[in-house]
């Protein structure tokens, strides 16, 4: 084990990544096989579980598997956290066709990237973010509220 391994970082980075694979649906050996064994399973487990060091190159590979962009694999750094706003189920919002949710997609997506918060099934937007998003929408922040449970992508 490297002396870099092992440390809280490299925990909470390996943590991070488990979530962004399961995020995406796929075992170990999938990532394998999708990778066509660029990553073999064992070796992704280590970085899972915080005992072996990823690189950068291959950190970008790995977003470029999982079609997300490099600032995504990173973990938060814990300073942001959301205050009593909305949540919004990002499977029901991937999956809506409405124009509105297509805007409400494009400013989540926008707001993740800001945030480095790619893991969950639910992105909690905050009331500031409410706001914004009326603004844009030419909406009060109650209307939002209201279109999200309307559209049925409302999280929990």
């Amino acid at each position: 084990m490297s002396e870099d391994a092992r440390s809280p970082t490299a925990e909470r980075l390996g943590s991070h990544l488990r979530r962004l694979r399961r995020q995406k649906g796929l075992s170990l050996l999938d990532v394998q096989a999708l990778s066509e064994g660029g990553f073999k399973a064992s070796v992704l487990g280590a970085y899972e579980r915080g005992e072996r060091a990823i690189s950068a190159l291959r950190l970008a590979g790995l977003a470029e598997l999982y079609r997300l962009p490099l600032q995504a694999m990173l973990p938060s750094d814990g300073r942001t956290s959301p205050d009593g706003g909305l949540a919004i189920d990002l499977a029901r919002l991937e999956q809506s066709k409405s124009p509105d949710a297509r805007t409400i997609a494009h400013f989540v997506k926008r707001l993740q990237a800001q945030r480095h918060d790619w893991t969950g099934n639910v992105f909690r937007m905050r009331a500031s973010d409410a706001a914004a998003l009326g603004a844009a929408l030419d909406k009060t922040p109650a209307d939002v509220a209201k279109l999200i449970e309307d559209l049925g992508i409302k999280g929990h």
